[in-house]
């Protein structure tokens, strides 16, 4: 067969219509197309692509399962690894990981490993996640704090080994970041409810609305007979950039903003109890993928215009390609080489943002050109809302009723980075809550080897 140098497309709403619905973007493959696509695989001896990701999914195995047209064997070949397929193929940065690696790519495209993923486990949301045999329960509880996807993960995997485990959840849902902060239209809610419902029949016990630092301790874990306890508590912690005007009304973070459209239902006013101001000209200042959900959301809203604030240039961007790409199709405006100085207010509420002109310099730490202000380059924008979309930390409640556990002057856990083991004998920490805002993947890569190192420890006894 003749090689196939580029990726077979995935069908997409029409820009001019998904920016007035909350509906997912991207359509998926249909049979056919998978099918088309999973021939594009060379089937390397040495898959280069499975060291790409994080959990380490059999990547051609399962390719080759498509192939040959059993579905089932390929969904099971996954979950052998990966507990949350559904929502991977939808937000995971393949681009950066696994598809990277594809041999392919020294000709021209990667096999589109995350949109295959993807359609094998669309194929299977209302089927169970099983062990590889029969599990004998092991008579031990775990505990795990938060249900974000370094929780999920390690609740998953130490429930196939056998562990009564329960997570413990501040929200009244369960996900985490995934029905929080991830928006609708990347990411729909149903399907996650559908992943959450097969952990909890694989035994799994969620208590919501539980605040571990407040409702309970780690130490009262402990006390209650868990055995371990793993913190996925993420990175809610919002930062601000520390300018003038940042407490003004109509200033969120990005994490304010999304948890009210996502998980509080805003847009639904007045069937929602949680309103979010619905501006017509609204900044967003910062280039990852929080700032694209965050920009996208606002025209879903209504808004008129809405402009991303970068202090760096395109090429630069943190976001995905595929998710920049969509904001510029829906019509997002990019506002590079600039940053705010200034908010400014009047009564009491937004009026426009005070920013300057940046330009390039020397590499920075991050290996990225450091920006820096052009004199005499500052300028005023009118703007009725403003989100700050510049990054989190994880959240200091654990760490001020648990002094014994260290973290770093971020506040992220610190870990051993084999073990994922804290400070405290029989803590074990992974995700955000280690290293501050990052990917979905690499949260369940961290948990997935929590459980790991939890089960060798609890197996000792």
């Amino acid at each position: 067969m003749k090689l196939v140098l580029t990726k077979t497309p995935m069908r997409e709403q029409d820009p001019l219509k998904r920016r007035n619905n909350f509906k997912e973007v991207n359509l998926g493959y249909s049979l056919e197309e998978a099918l088309h696509e999973a021939k594009r695989c060379l089937q390397c001896k040495k898959p280069k692509c499975v060291k790409g990701c994080p959990v380490n999914v059999p990547i051609p195995d399962f390719i080759d399962a498509i192939v040959k047209g059993d579905l089932e064997k390929a969904y099971n070949i996954i979950t052998t690894s990966n507990n949350l397929p559904a929502i991977c193929g939808r937000v995971c940065p393949q681009e950066q990981q696994c598809e990277k690696q594809c041999i392919l790519t020294t000709r021209g495209e990667s096999v589109a490993i995350g949109r295959l993923e993807r359609f094998v486990a669309d194929s299977f949301l209302d089927s169970d996640i099983k062990a590889d045999q029969e599990v004998k329960a092991k008579g031990k509880r775990v505990a795990v704090v938060g249900s974000g996807p370094a929780g999920l993960t390690a609740a998953g995997d130490l429930a196939k080994l056998g562990y009564d485990v329960t997570i413990f959840e501040a929200f009244h849902e369960p996900g985490g970041v995934l029905v929080y902060g991830i928006p609708e239209f990347r990411l729909p809610k149903d399907l996650v409810k559908k992943e959450i419902d097969k952990l909890k029949r694989l035994g799994v016990k969620f208590q919501m609305n539980t605040i571990i630092g407040k409702t309970l301790t780690i130490d009262d874990l402990f006390q209650d007979g868990f055995k371990a306890v793993f913190i996925g508590s993420g990175a809610g912690l919002p930062r601000f950039m520390g300018i003038d005007g940042e407490n003004l009304n109509g200033v969120y973070s990005a994490n304010e903003y999304l948890t009210r459209v996502n998980l509080m239902k805003a847009y639904d006013f007045p069937n929602s109890h949680t309103p979010v101001k619905l501006g017509e000209k609204i900044a967003v200042v910062g280039g990852g993928n929080v700032a694209m959900d965050a920009a996208r959301s606002a025209l879903r809203l209504g808004a008129r215009e809405v402009h991303i604030i970068y202090r760096r240039s395109m090429e630069e961007l943190p976001a995905r390609s595929e998710e920049v790409h969509h904001a510029r199709e829906e019509g997002v405006i990019f506002d590079v080489l600039t940053n705010p100085k200034e908010i400014i207010g009047e009564d009491g509420w937004v009026k426009g943002l005070k920013c300057v002109k940046m330009e390039l310099g020397e590499m920075d730490a991050s290996g990225r050109k450091r920006p820096r202000e052009i004199e005499g380059s500052e300028f005023i924008m009118d703007f009725d809302l403003v989100i700050m979309a510049i990054g989190t930390s994880p959240n200091p409640l654990i760490k001020a009723s648990t002094p014994e556990l260290e973290t770093n002057d971020r506040g992220g856990i610190l870990v051993d980075q084999e073990t994922y083991a804290t400070s405290m004998d029989r803590v074990y920490a992974g995700g955000d809550a280690v290293t501050g805002s990052a990917t979905v993947i690499m949260a369940m890569g961290a948990g997935k080897r929590a459980a790991q190192a939890i089960d060798k420890r609890l197996s000792k006894e």
